[in-house]
């Protein structure tokens, strides 16, 4: 086992004391499993998410393989906190860091394979890598992929979708990892894939996944997937600090972004967090916000939608950890409403 001790495990526990019960209980980074991976002690977090905010791990673990990860399962207790996280595309890591054990997937789970009409992929493999290994293969259905931030497992997950299509249409199976350290395949019927949703227990671990293609020319693949890239190049931010899709879309009426513009919240600020202009469905870390900033901006945008339409919009972006003591808002509201509708 690899340990690298980012913060002293007294002090991390002294800024994580939001629970009595860890408190009270010997450190965790002193009765951890035996492992091939590594662990890390109050690893911050914010290098980790494309929001650029958040707190440290309790423990951050990466497995060196599927066996190692099973291992460290299966003699985890199960009263410890556990998590998994990807790249952080889709992430707020609130200011007060993560309790418990965080599990983030390497190199051993992002290989990607082509088998005749199949991709079979690594949970730590990117999207965009599957779309382009999918391309390579002449195999079609996977371009909207090449448009979505993230890991393949973080796509199972929230069921991740664009422009019609979405990772259900694709899957076969998965494979996966229990809390106990056991691992299964599984359909997709066990998953209870519906918009933006997975029904597997949060504490279930993706480690490959098998998708089918359909055969096609490689030139119309490509043009496809430039189209998609074009779309979203033209109407979203890019190269800022944002988590992509803020709110999921309502099952009915009016999207997401139609809703937080009726509301007059483009261009929104609070503290160091902003509404973007050109999509106000995309909350943007300008430089200083913290998770606090951000989380709060949302929070206030799903007030002012609730009040304008009656719509009680649902976060798509995954919030997690525990609020620093005594964390407020770094600044004050401020309405600065421009841009295209989008």
């Amino acid at each position: 086992m690899t340990l690298t001790p980012a913060l002293h495990d007294s002090s991390l526990r002294a800024r994580l004391s939001g629970s009595q019960a860890l408190a009270a209980r010997a450190p965790l980074g002193e009765r951890l499993p035996a492992t091939r991976g590594r662990i890390s002690l109050g690893r911050a977090l914010s290098g980790m998410t494309w929001f650029g905010v958040g707190g440290p791990a309790e423990v951050l673990f990466k497995p060196a393989d599927l066996e190692d990860l099973r291992a460290f399962l299966a003699a985890l207790p199960a009263s410890d906190p556990l998590m998994v996280i990807g790249v952080g595309s889709n992430l707020l890591v609130r200011d007060g860091g993560i309790p418990g054990v965080v599990i983030r997937l390497g190199r051993a789970f992002a290989e990607v394979r082509v088998e005749g009409e199949h991709i079979i992929a690594g949970a730590a493999a990117l999207d965009a890598t599957v779309a382009r290994v999918a391309a390579d293969a002449g195999l079609a259905g996977f371009e909207f992929l090449a448009g979505i931030p993230g890991t393949l497992g973080g796509a199972v997950r929230m069921n991740a979708g664009a422009h019609g299509r979405c990772l259900a249409d694709l899957l076969v199976s998965v494979r996966a990892v229990n809390r106990s350290g056991h691992s299964s395949t599984l359909s997709p019927d066990r998953l209870s894939l519906s918009y933006r949703h997975c029904g597997l227990p949060e504490d279930w671990i993706f480690t490959e996944v098998t998708l089918k293609g359909t055969p096609d020319d490689h030139s119309a693949i490509a043009a496809r997937m430039a189209a998609y890239q074009s779309v979203r190049a033209d109407s979203q931010p890019e190269r800022a600090r944002t988590g992509g899709s803020t709110f999921a879309n309502p099952p009915e009426g009016p999207r997401a972004w139609e809703l937080i513009d009726r509301a007059g919240c483009r261009g929104l600020e609070l503290g160091g967090a902003r509404v973007s202009d050109k999509h106000c469905n995309f909350l943007l870390n300008t430089g200083t916000a913290s998770a606090t900033d951000l989380e709060s901006l949302g929070e206030l945008v799903r007030e002012r939608v609730r009040a304008t339409s009656g719509v009680d919009l649902r976060w798509e972006i995954r919030r997690v950890g525990i609020k620093a003591p005594d964390s407020l808002p770094s600044g004050d509201t401020r309405d600065n409403t421009t841009g295209d509708a989008s």
